[in-house]
C-alpha cells in the first residue's frame, strides 16, 4: 500500500554533516523520517536489538519495555507482530508495562489499552503474568496502595516508548504535573476529557473523568525514551519539546533532561523545528527554484520587509550569505522570487481559455475541463476549496465532487431527532421513539448500530448535496458518494484500506477521465481519514497509469489543506485569490453543512466552527500574500501540484 508524502524540492545537505551541528538548535535529538510507517520500522528494530541484547546479557530478569496508548504505536504493533512473526523476536522472557488506563473502566471494549491488547499481545507470545497493565476496575479504596506497587514495579524500565500530545502531554500527565510525579490517579482535565470523548462516540458525558497514570519521574527513571509524533497536529508541541525549554505546561519537556531520550518525527510533524523552517542556519543547502523562494520568504517574515525592500545587510545578518555567494546580487534573488510568487496567482484555476499560459499556473487548454474534486468527508470540498470549487464551476468547467467516506459519525445525535421530527412534522411517519431507542441502545466505546449510521449518513449526503446546489452545480449528476468500506467500522477506530477501497476510487476516475484531480493534503492524522482517502486515490492513479491508460499522464493533481492549516508559501504552485463576494458564497456553502454548525462531536482544541477556520485561514493566506509586496485579496486559496 502507498504511503503519501509531500514531495521535496531542495533543503539542508545532511550528508557527512556532523551530528552536534544537525542538533545544534535541539534540546533533545530529533529523528526525521518521511513518515511514522519508516519511523516505526526504525523503532521495532531499536526494541528487538534491544531485546536481544538484553537476553544475551544474562542479567537474570526479563527486559522491561513500556508503552503508552494511542494511535501513534498502532504502525509499531503491526512491525512487531510482523517481526515474532517471522521469527526475529521473542516476548517471553519482556515484561510488557502500559503507561495509563481509564479509571474506573466498566468493560474492556472501553479501556485505554483495548488497542495494545487486540494489536499487540493477544498476536505475540508475552507471558500473562509478565503484563503490567494499570487495572481500572481496581476498588477506590485500594487503588492508591495498587498505584504504590505498580510504580515499584515500573521504576527503571529499560526502553519506554510513548506519543505525546498536542500539548506536550505524556500519557495524562496534563499542563502543571510536577516533574516528581509517580504512578497515581488524576482527575482528566476538560481539554484531556474533550480530546478523549472521540473514543466514546463524541459523548462527554459518559467519557471517563479520571485515569491512572505513570508519573514524570516513573518515565525518567527509565534508560532509554523514544517520543514519537506524527501528523500536522503535533508540529507545534514537537517544536517547543525538542526546542524549547523546560514548561510544566509542556511535560514532556521535562525530558530534556533525561540522558538517553530522542524524539522521532516524520516530515510534517518536524515542520517548525529550525532544521526545516531555516536550515541555512544548520549548515549547507540545496539550492532549487522553490528552495529559494521558501527562503525569502523567511527572511522577509523575519525583517518585517516585503521582497523588493531585502537588503544585502538582511541577507548577510540572517545566515542567507551562502545563497548570495551561489546567485550573486540581492536585488536579482529579489526580483526572480517576486516574479516567481506572483506566477502563482491566478483566478482561472481550470486555466484561461486562449490566454498565454507561460507564467500560469494552469495550461488554458484544454477547455472547458474535467475535474474531479476528491472530498474525504461531505464538507472538505467546500471548507478547504469552496471558492476555487465555484470558480471552477461558474467559469463552465464539468465538475465532479467525489465524497469519499460517509461521514456518518460526525452527525450528533440530537441532529437526528430534529430530523425525525421535521418528517413527522411533514407527515412523512412517525418514527420518533424508533430512533430513540437506538440512540438509547449505544454503548459508549461500541460501535454505534448500523441503522442509526444509515440516518446520518443520509443527513450528510443531503446536506452536501445543498452545498453544491447552492452554487449551481448538478447534484444528481456531478455529486458522487463513494462510501468507502473501510471507514465503515461503526466506531472511531477504522477498518484497515482494502484493495475494495482502492478499486470504487479507480473505477471513478476511470468514467470521468479528468483533467484536473484536486485532493486533500493535509495528513494531521497517520491513521486519518484524509490519509487513508488521499493515499487510496493516489494509488489508484498509480493503477490506472501502469495499465498504460495514456490519458492519465496528462491529469493535474492538485493538493488542498484543511480547515486548519495551510500550505506554506514556499510550497505553494497554485494561488487563486476569492473576492469578498466569493468568499460569502463559500461560507453560504458551508452553511448548508448544518450537522456540523455549532454542535461538531469531534472539535478538537479549537473553538471555532468550520466557516470561521476556513475564512480565516484564506484571508491569513491573502495577507501573507500582501506583506511580501502582491496585490491585496480578501482571501486565498493555495495549492500544491504534486504531478
Amino acid at each position: 500500500m502507498k504511503h503519501f508524502t509531500l514531495p521535496k524540492d531542495g533543503g539542508l545537505i545532511e550528508k557527512d554533516l556532523p551530528k552536534g551541528i544537525l542538533h545544534s538548535f535541539e534540546n533533545i535529538n530529533a529523528e526525521i523520517f518521511i513518515d511514522a510507517q519508516q519511523a516505526s520500522e526504525q523503532i521495532a528494530d531499536i526494541i528487538v536489538k534491544s531485546i536481544k541484547a538484553h537476553q544475551a546479557a544474562n542479567t537474570g530478569r526479563n527486559f522491561k519495555l513500556a508503552f503508552s496508548s494511542g494511535s501513534s504505536l498502532l504502525s509499531l504493533f503491526s512491525i512487531l507482530v510482523d517481526k515474532y512473526e517471522q521469527g526475529e523476536v521473542s516476548f517471553k522472557d519482556v515484561d510488557i508495562f502500559a503507561m495509563d488506563e481509564y479509571y474506573p473502566i466498566a468493560n474492556k471494549e472501553q479501556s485505554r489499552n483495548y488497542k495494545l491488547r487486540i494489536n499487540l499481545l493477544d498476536k505475540v507470545d508475552v507471558k500473562e503474568e509478565n503484563l503490567h497493565l494499570p487495572d481500572g476496575t481496581i476498588s477506590e479504596d485500594k487503588v492508591s496502595a495498587y498505584c504504590q506497587d505498580f510504580e515499584k514495579e515500573a521504576r527503571g524500565i529499560d526502553l519506554f516508548i510513548t506519543g505525546i500530545g498536542q500539548q506536550g502531554q505524556l500519557g495524562f500527565n496534563d499542563a502543571g504535573v510536577m516533574d516528581n510525579s509517580r504512578t497515581r490517579t488524576v482527575l482528566l482535565s476538560y481539554k484531556s476529557r474533550k480530546t478523549q470523548a472521540r473514543y466514546f462516540n463524541g459523548d462527554f458525558k459518559h467519557t471517563p473523568k479520571s485515569a491512572i497514570t505513570m508519573g514524570i519521574s516513573t518515565i525518567m527513571s527509565a534508560k532509554r525514551v523514544i517520543m514519537m509524533a506524527w501528523g500536522e497536529d503535533k508540529y507545534y508541541a514537537v517544536k517547543d519539546v525538542v526546542e524549547g525549554d523546560i514548561n510544566p505546561s509542556l511535560p514532556a519537556t521535562y525530558l530534556q533532561k533525561h540522558d538517553n531520550v530522542t524524539m522521532f518525527t516524520d516530515e510534517t510533524s518536524s515542520e517548525l523545528l529550525t532544521r526545516v523552517t531555516a536550515p541555512w542556519m544548520v549548515g549547507p543547502c540545496e539550492w532549487s527554484q522553490k528552495f529559494v523562494r521558501k527562503a525569502v520568504v523567511w527572511l522577509c517574515q523575519r525583517v518585517n520587509k516585503p521582497i523588493l525592500k531585502l537588503t544585502q545587510r538582511d541577507y548577510l545578518e540572517n545566515s542567507l550569505g551562502e545563497l548570495l555567494e551561489i546567485y550573486g546580487q540581492f536585488d536579482k534573488i529579489n526580483i526572480d522570487v517576486f516574479n516567481d510568487l506572483q506566477h502563482t496567482i491566478t483566478g482561472w484555476p481550470g486555466g484561461k481559455p486562449k490566454a498565454d499560459d507561460t507564467n500560469r499556473p494552469v495550461k488554458s487548454s484544454p477547455f472547458p475541463k474535467r475535474v474531479i474534486i476528491f472530498s474525504p468527508h461531505p464538507d472538505d470540498d467546500v471548507i478547504s476549496m469552496g471558492g476555487t470549487f465555484i470558480r471552477l464551476v461558474e467559469q463552465g468547467h464539468d465538475v465532479h465532487v467525489a465524497y469519499q467516506v460517509s461521514g456518518d459519525l460526525a452527525v450528533h445525535d440530537d441532529v437526528v431527532m430534529q430530523h425525525m421530527d421535521a418528517a413527522y412534522q411533514l407527515g412523512f411517519g412517525d418514527r420518533i421513539d424508533e430512533v430513540r431507542a437506538l440512540i438509547d441502545s449505544k454503548k459508549p466505546g461500541m460501535a454505534e448500530p448500523k441503522e442509526l449510521l444509515a440516518i446520518k449518513a443520509a443527513i450528510r449526503r443531503s446536506e452536501a448535496r445543498g452545498a453544491v446546489r447552492s452554487f449551481g452545480l448538478n447534484d444528481k449528476t456531478n455529486a458522487h458518494f463513494l462510501n468507502l468500506p473501510f471507514y465503515e467500522s461503526g466506531g472511531v477506530a477504522k477498518l484497515p484500506r482494502t484493495q475494495v477501497d482502492v478499486d470504487i476510487i479507480k473505477k471513478f476516475i476511470e468514467e470521468i477521465k479528468p483533467d484536473q484531480i484536486y485532493m486533500a493534503g493535509d495528513l494531521a492524522d497517520p491513521h486519518g481519514t484524509h490519509r487513508v482517502c488521499t493515499e487510496a486515490a493516489l494509488e489508484a492513479i498509480e493503477a490506472i497509469r501502469s495499465e498504460g491508460a495514456s490519458w492519465i499522464d496528462n491529469t493535474t493533481v492538485w493538493l488542498y489543506r484543511g480547515a486548519w492549516m495551510e500550505w506554506e508559501l514556499g510550497r505553494v504552485d497554485m494561488a487563486v485569490p476569492l473576492s469578498p463576494g466569493e468568499l460569502i458564497k463559500k461560507r453560504h456553502a458551508i452553511f448548508r453543512h448544518l450537522s456540523q454548525k455549532d454542535i461538531v462531536p469531534f472539535p478538537g482544541e479549537d473553538p471555532r466552527e468550520f466557516w470561521q477556520r476556513a475564512e480565516e485561514r484564506t484571508q491569513g493566506t491573502a495577507q501573507l500574500y500582501n506583506d511580501l509586496g502582491m496585490a491585496e485579496y480578501q482571501a486565498i486559496e493555495v495549492f500544491l501540484r504534486l504531478y
